[in-house]
Formats: structure tokens, C-alpha cells, sequence
């Protein structure tokens, strides 16, 4: 029967698999070699009972090879090391009591050595404990699963892939050895199993139980592998998955700004696929790698030369490290053996709350340890059973007699073996030692981690277990609203319930699993701290709750970090040194992004931020400060009365427009005298009124540009300059003519009186007003801010509104005053008593010399050096007029009066 039970099992679950056309014409061609008729096998149903026969006919040869008595290669686990309590339904746990030790090579030409297992693992004692206590408070609770009760399988693993695998064989076949395809117990239903705590085994025992829908919960497994629906329909975890913790270890290197780590894994799928993603993420928040290096579990010193090496010639500070604690302890002891320190080393939840701490040689290693841990909780009245444990009375004697000997340091003796042993003596094991004065990873409940969560696990499939039970049949899981029985429930009908699973546990928070068997991920951030006493103790400093409020899902405690450095902050993880303000980050070529060198902003830009990765202009009316570190508003720029040149300016102005007004109260007096009569006496005045008003026309030009300074102070000189050119040109004509009147016969009489020279001033003035009005109708000057980028100054000056207009105006002057020159120079040889010419060819000149020179210093110079270039050519221009053509006559009014006579000029004409 069982034979039977076993091939029935065996083809139906090989022709699932093998379902496929290419099967079918294997088996149609097998038919065919043993000379039978393939056309008549057009029913697919035909098809079905071929190959339902070739499976019987295989799977009986399977049988007889297998399970045969005879042969050598076969199927087993007798070092396995389990425990059973009976019960109507059944729950498989697998967990690792001990820690493998075998590292034979294997040759693959003979049996592989039976696995040494070595180091008992308290805490894996402590979480088989958690399971017993789970259950049994489950069936001592007359509300959960009444007339139920629930039995558990438990093997050892050792942390031993093999014996993993043997481990769920064994529990699905019900006995103390693996069958596959078969349980031996067909009336004691199996639930689920428990375990293991690998991810790689999870995965592959996914696999297997995957195809039976026997729904698995492991309590450690955390590869985001798992998570995989399609590959892995049944099953679940109470722990989260990596892609979550990833994301948390990333960000807490991005928190405390280090941009430069190195990356530690373990080389199974849990380190290689969760440092893949912590590689991605940090890299995404803009950190870089180091290094990756790999943990080579199948090397005794896990390949720690060579990582060690690797650490001590990298400049990273901070290594992340993927993996478990077991397999770090080598790499640590290589970095002691190297003396490396100032290393911070940020743990994945595998190891981040291991007893490592406890081992005091790694203390001064790894204080400041920062990393991720399982949420911790609280369960009721585990301390109290952990207690009661007691050799006698406990189902699994022969592991609860390792730990008993291991905590006491001591020895159960058979009957007439003495206590000594190899020479040294040991202390006789009674059985009625005290737990409760002992210490140690067993006993201590106040962070139950892993412990918790296989606590949880229990519980989560009997919340299934009484779902399935309390199925009301027109909400049952099955077709039709049929519900299962509960004593003889199918895998699969478990299953249904376990993915709608909703469980409050002790702590207040619901537990349930997305669509990918995942629950909600949270974390502890611990700090590994220094107490006085000199042992390292595990602090929780803060917490990362993806399901927690906008916010709030990654929250740390700054004050209660502790840190190995002198000053107690976090220490630097930099490949280049942070760029201060006012430079930015420039990229070494063939280097990640984190290798820079630190360049100045150019002028007119900052840098705010520290590690900026480029500069900031500054708007047009700020400057940047000395440190390029920020912007202030730039300094309004003008020529003011209160600036050292505007005073000096406006002082000269002022008084040199009263030069021609004593000149020409001196003109005045002597106004009858015979040389001012002979200089023309009406123009003379003229000409010292507007050389008056051409000196007070600079004022203008200085103080804050207001609208109408600036509308009308260029017309204002032009107008003014064209009337005094004007009136020197008309005197210089009114010498010639009078000259030229004075020859017999000169028709020119007629025009040396004043009522001409009138009309050349006229026309002259006119001309210069008419351009002037058009300026300011069409293109209006107007005052305006100059902001340049090279500059810490705001130009407040005035635009001229059209630039053609006013070099027009400008080059009319030189116009004016170039005939004035010429007809001037042309006349330098009349009589001495109308020389005058002499002085006007002087003053012309002189003129034409400073408006010419203005013209390129006007345009190099910028700012309110331009103005000021303007006011000196008006006043060097004016005092060229007034000193050639007015000083001399004053000389001789003031000081020579004896030269100013009728005789004395006519003496020099007949001379």
C-alpha cells in the first residue's frame, strides 16, 4: 500500500509538471519503439493513460532502487537530531541549535562527510523554547482551536543547507526518515513549517514545499528573492524583506553624510542580493563605493587576508556589512590581528544585535556599530518558562543536556564514570541547578528579536488553523462553499487562510501579508556602546517603519549615539574633504563623483551650501561677499557733492563761473576805454556771460540723477557751449569784415556793424536749439541703474536716449569751433589793433584740443569717472576761453592802464 500510495503521489505530480506536447511525443515515441501504432493516439485523454502508465512503471523502478535494502546510494539523514510531541495537527520547525563546522573539499566521487556540528547557539535554544511555550499556551487556551490540539516536529539544522533539506523531507514524511513524495501519517495532517533561518535554504525548501502548497513561515529569511510569488506561492515571513532594509541601511549612510564606504557580503543570496541593493541606493543618494568584497563562506579564514587588506589600503571609514555573525568573526580577527582602526562598521540585522558584544577582545572593533535590527517584543511569560527548564522534564534531553552543561560548566556522568576527564576535572551535573541566577543569552528576554518572531510565527499559523476552523460554509475557501476539515485538511486549503492571516500581537501592532507573503517592515537603528563596566551593550537609538506617517518611517535620536572618537561625533566617511562655502565641486577625471577637488566660484557667484556642485550668479543688484558665501545688495554709484571729486568739482565750478563775472564787471567799468571798445564791447559781454553760465552747466552733471537733471544737463551744455562758440565765431567774422570795411571802396561796409554779428549768434544758437528740441522729443535721456557683473557697484547715471543725438550736438560745437579757428588763424595778420584774432586762433584751439582728448578717455573710463571726464572737458574748454582771450586785456586794465589808450593803439598800427 505504501509502495502504491507513493507512485499514485509520484505520476500525478510529474505529469503536472510535465505537461507539455514535447513529453507527450517522448512517451508516443517510447510507444512507438515497442512496435506498437502511434496514428491511433489522437485523444488527448489516450495520451493521459499512456503516460500515467510509463509514470507507474518508472516510478516502481524508482521505488525498488531507493528503498531497496540492498543498495548503497540511498536516501538519508540519520545524524538528523529531532524532537516530536504528538498532536491532531502537526507544525515543522526547523532551526539552527548548533553552528556547522565541516569544510572538507568534497571530490563528488564518494559519500560528502557527515556534518560536524559544533557551538551550541543559545539564542536558537531560546527561540525552540519560544516555540514549546507558544504552544502550549495554544492548547491550554480552551478559545483557540477547542478539541484541537497542536503537535510540532523539531529538528536541529545546524545551519547546514543538507541537513535543512533533510530536516522538512523528514517533516513532510512524518517519521524519522525521509520519503519523498509520501507521509507516513496521513491522519495527522501536517500545518506548515517553520524555518529555515537561511535565506538561501528557505529558498530552496520554497521550492519543494511550493509544489505540495504546504504554506512555510520563516522567522529569518529575509533575500527580497523570497518575495517572488510565482516562484514561491506558500511562502511567508514575520520578518521583512531586504529591499526594505536596504533602504534603511542606505539611508542611514546618507543621514550622517557618508559618501564614501565600502561593502562587506556574505556570498549566498542574502549578502549578494541585499548589498546589491544597498549599492543601488546609496549610489542613487548620491554616495559612492569603495569596494565590494565577498565573504567566502567555503574558506575556513572566509577570505579575510585579502579583505583585510582591502580595508586597511582604502581611506573609507565606514564599511557596511551584509552578513552573519558567524562568518564576520574571521574578518575581525584578521583586522585585530592588522591593528586597524577608526572603522565604522554599519550591520545588517543579521548580526547587528548578535553576542558578538559579549565576546570582549572585539570591544574596542565595535564600539560605535550602528545598524539595523528586528523590531524587538514582548512576550508574557516567557521568562518564567525559561526558567522551569529543567534536564528531566524537558522533551528534547539531549540538547537541553549540551545547553545545561554549557551554562553550568559541568558534566552529566554516567553511572561509574569519574569526573575527571582528560585530566581536567569537572563539576558533576545534578539536574537542580538554578537558571535564575544565570545571566546569558538564554535567559535574557528584554530585546526578543528572532525569538519574537518565531513566537509570532506559531501563532500566525494557528490564527490560520482557526480560521479554517471557525469557516462558516457560505464563506468557506473551497468550491461550491464547501470548508475543510481541520483534521483533514490539504496544504493548499491552509494556504487560503494563511494569506488572509490578520494577528494583533503583544505589542499593539497588526501583523498581516501583502501579496508577496511580506509583512509590514520595521526596524530598530541600535548603536553598539561602550558602558563603564567595558561591555558592549546594544542601544536602540531609533526606529525605520515604512508603514509609518509622511515623516516619521525614519526617525534617530542623535543624543544617544555614542561614537569612537574623541569628541563623540560621527565620524567622516569622504574619499575628498567637504568643499566650505564659495567653491564647488570639480570631478577628478576617471574617478566616482565623491573623488573632487574644490574650485573658487568665479566672480559674481556663490556657493551657500557646503559640497555644492556648481555656483550661483548673484542677482544683478547684489555682489557676493568676501567668502562667496552669500549676496548683498551692491552700492549705488554716482558722482555725489559729498564724494572727495564731486566736492572738489563742484568747488572749482563755482568758482570759476564768477572769473568771467569779475571779468566782466571789469569790462563795464571800462567800457569806454578805447581796447574794450576795440574788442567789441557787446560780444565781449556775451561771450563772459555764457562762459559764466558754461561753468555753473557742470553742476548738472553731479548729485543724484534725477529725471530732469538728466533730460535736460546735455542740451543745457550744448546749448550754452553754441552760444559762446556762436559768439566768438560772430566776433572773429566782425574783425574780419571791419578789416575788410575799412579799405576804400569795400562794399563790405555795410555789413561791419552789430546788427550782423546779432544774426551769426542767432543762427548759431538757433541751429545748436533746434537739434536739441528734436533730441529731446524723440529720445529723451533718462536716468538708469548699470549693473555689471564684474563690479560691486549699482551705476546710477544717465542714459543719454540716443547716442547719435547727442555726438551730433557734440560734433556741431566742433563744427562752430573749427570755422572760429580757421577764420581766426586766416585773420592772425591784421594790424596789431585788431589783433585779437591772435587770441580767438588760441582759444580755438585749445578747445578743439580738450573735446578731442574727451573723446577716448570719455569712453574708457566707466562709472562716475565718466561724468567727471565730461565736467573737466567743460571746465579745461571754458577756462581755455577765458584765459586766451580775456586774461591779457585784463592785464593791461589792471596793470597796464597806460597801454589802454586811443594813441597808444594807433602808434602801434602806424608802427
Amino acid at each position: 500500500m505504501c509502495h502504491l500510495q507513493i507512485i499514485e503521489t509520484g505520476c500525478e505530480i510529474l505529469f503536472f509538471i510535465n505537461q507539455k506536447w514535447f513529453l507527450m511525443t517522448q512517451i508516443l515515441g517510447f510507444v512507438k519503439q515497442r512496435g506498437k501504432r502511434c496514428s491511433k493516439w489522437t485523444n488527448e485523454k489516450m495520451v493521459v493513460r499512456v503516460c500515467k502508465a510509463v509514470c507507474h512503471m518508472t516510478m516502481s523502478y524508482l521505488i525498488l532502487i531507493l528503498y531497496c535494502n540492498g543498495q548503497k546510494c540511498r536516501l538519508g539523514f540519520s545524524e538528523l537530531q529531532g524532537v516530536t510531541q504528538p498532536g491532531d495537527i502537526m507544525l515543522g520547525v526547523v532551526l539552527p541549535l548548533h553552528l556547522a563546522t565541516n569544510y572538507r573539499p568534497m571530490s563528488f566521487t564518494e559519500r560528502p562527510p557527515r556534518t560536524t556540528c559544533s557551538m551550541f547557539h543559545f539564542e536558537s535554544y531560546q527561540q525552540l523554547q519560544a516555540m514549546i511555550f507558544a504552544i502550549e499556551e495554544i492548547n491550554k487556551d480552551l478559545n483557540i482551536l477547542p478539541n484541537v490540539t497542536l503537535g510540532f516536529q523539531a529538528y536541529d539544522s545546524c545551519d547546514d543547507l543538507h541537513l535543512d533539506l533533510g530536516s522538512s523531507l523528514q517533516i513532510l514524511t512524518g517519521t524519522n526518515s525521509a520519503i519523498p513524495n509520501y507521509r507516513c501519517t496521513p491522519e495527522v495532517p501536517l500545518s506548515a513549517v517553520i524555518g529555515p533561518a537561511v535565506s538561501t535554504h528557505s529558498i530552496l525548501l520554497a521550492h519543494i514545499l511550493g509544489l505540495y502548497r504546504y504554506p512555510q513561515i520563516s522567522h529569518y529569511s529575509t533575500s527580497h528573492l523570497l518575495s517572488d510569488r510565482k516562484k514561491f506561492p506558500s511562502f511567508f515571513r514575520t520578518v521583512p524583506s531586504d529591499a526594505f532594509q536596504s533602504l534603511g541601511l542606505a539611508k542611514l549612510i546618507l543621514h550622517f553624510g557618508w559618501s564614501w564606504v565600502g561593502l562587506l557580503a556574505i556570498n549566498n543570496d542574502y549578502g549578494q542580493q541585499g548589498i546589491q541593493m544597498v549599492r543601488q541606493e546609496i549610489i542613487k543618494g548620491g554616495a559612492c563605493v569603495a569596494f565590494t568584497e565577498n565573504i567566502l563562506m567555503n574558506r575556513p579564514d572566509r577570505n579575510a587576508p585579502h579583505i583585510v587588506k582591502v580595508i586597511r589600503e582604502s581611506t573609507v571609514s565606514v564599511i557596511i556589512v551584509f552578513s552573519t555573525d558567524v562568518d564576520l568573526v574571521p574578518i575581525l580577527q584578521e583586522i585585530l590581528r592588522h591593528n586597524i582602526t577608526n572603522k565604522i562598521f554599519v550591520a545588517s540585522e543579521a548580526w547587528s544585535t548578535s553576542s558578538l558584544r559579549s565576546i570582549g577582545r572585539f570591544s574596542r572593533l565595535l564600539t560605535g556599530t550602528i545598524g539595523l535590527a528586528f523590531y524587538s517584543g514582548n512576550i508574557p511569560g516567557l521568562s518564567r518558562f525559561l526558567n522551569t527548564v529543567q534536564p528531566n522534564s524537558s522533551l528534547e534531553q539531549y540538547w537541553i543536556k549540551i545547553f545545561w552543561e554549557q551554562t553550568f560548566n559541568c558534566k552529566f556522568l554516567m553511572e561509574g564514570n569519574s569526573t575527571k576527564v582528560s585530566g581536567t576535572i569537572f563539576n558533576e551535573c545534578t539536574g537542580q541547578e538554578n537558571l535564575k541566577n544565570i545571566k546569558n543569552s538564554f535567559t535574557d528576554v528584554s530585546n526578543l528579536r528572532t525569538t519574537y518572531n518565531v513566537y509570532t510565527a506559531v501563532h500566525v499559523v494557528t490564527k490560520a488553523l482557526e480560521d479554517l476552523n471557525n469557516c462558516r460554509m457560505t464563506q468557506g475557501s473551497l468550491s461550491q462553499y464547501k470548508c475543510a476539515d481541520i483534521y483533514r485538511l490539504n496544504p493548499w486549503q491552509l494556504l487560503y487562510y494563511m494569506k488572509k492571516v490578520r494577528l494583533k500581537l503583544s505589542g499593539g501592532q497588526e501583523l498581516s501579508f501583502n501579496e508577496n507573503g511580506d509583512p509590514p517592515a520595521v526596524y530598530d537603528i541600535v548603536n553598539w556602546q561602550l558602558s563603564p563596566e567595558g561591555a558592549i551593550q546594544q542601544v536602540k537609538v531609533g526606529s525605520f517603519d515604512i508603514a509609518a506617517s509622511t515623516g516619521q518611517f525614519f526617525t534617530i535620536n542623535t543624543s544617544l549615539l555614542m561614537w569612537a572618537t574623541e569628541d563623540n561625533q560621527a565620524p567622516l566617511s569622504l574619499c575628498s574633504q567637504s568643499c566650505p562655502y564659495g567653491f564647488w565641486k570639480a570631478v577628478r577625471r576617471g574617478e566616482p563623483v565623491c573623488c573632487y577637488e574644490c574650485v573658487p566660484c568665479p566672480h559674481g557667484e556663490i556657493t551657500n551650501k557646503t559640497d555644492s556642485v556648481d555656483c550661483i550668479k548673484c542677482p544683478l543688484d547684489q555682489w557676493p561677499n568676501i567668502e562667496k558665501s552669500g549676496c548683498f545688495p551692491k552700492q549705488l554709484e554716482y558722482l555725489s557733492y559729498e564724494d572727495p571729486l564731486g566736492a572738489s568739482l563742484t568747488a572749482i565750478s563755482v568758482l570759476s563761473s564768477l572769473v568771467p563775472d569779475f571779468i566782466l564787471r571789469l569790462f563795464v567799468q571800462h567800457k569806454s576805454s578805447p581796447m574794450v571798445r576795440a574788442n567789441n564791447y557787446s560780444l565781449s559781454c556775451l561771450i563772459l556771460m555764457s562762459l559764466s553760465f558754461c561753468f555753473l552747466c557742470s553742476l548738472a552733471f553731479m548729485g543724484y540723477p534725477q529725471y530732469e537733471k538728466c533730460l535736460l544737463r546735455q542740451a543745457t551744455f550744448g546749448m550754452v557751449f553754441a552760444l559762446c562758440i556762436s559768439c566768438i565765431l560772430a566776433k572773429t567774422i566782425m574783425v574780419v569784415l571791419a578789416f575788410m570795411a575799412t579799405k576804400p571802396g569795400s562794399s563790405l561796409q555795410k555789413w561791419a556793424t552789430r546788427h550782423v554779428s546779432y544774426m551769426i549768434v542767432s543762427a548759431g544758437f538757433l541751429l545748436q536749439f533746434v537739434l536739441c528740441i528734436i533730441w529731446l522729443i524723440t529720445a529723451p535721456p533718462f536716468p538708469q541703474y548699470s549693473t555689471h557683473s564684474q563690479s560691486v557697484v549699482i551705476l546710477l547715471e544717465c542714459n543719454e536716449g540716443s547716442s547719435i543725438a547727442f555726438w551730433t550736438m557734440l560734433s556741431y560745437l566742433f563744427l562752430l569751433a573749427t570755422i572760429s579757428f580757421i577764420v581766426a588763424f586766416l585773420a592772425r595778420r591784421l594790424p596789431n589793433s585788431f589783433n585779437e584774432a591772435q587770441y580767438i586762433t588760441f582759444s580755438m584751439l585749445a578747445f578743439l584740443s580738450v573735446w578731442i582728448s574727451y573723446i577716448p578717455a570719455s569712453l574708457s573710463a566707466q562709472g562716475r569717472y565718466t561724468v567727471a571726464m565730461e565736467i573737466f572737458a567743460i571746465l579745461a574748454s571754458s577756462w581755455a576761453l577765458v584765459i586766451c582771450m580775456f586774461f591779457p586785456k585784463c592785464f593791461v586794465l589792471l596793470f597796464r592802464p597806460s597801454l589802454n589808450s586811443k594813441a597808444n593803439i594807433m602808434r602801434k598800427d602806424i608802427d
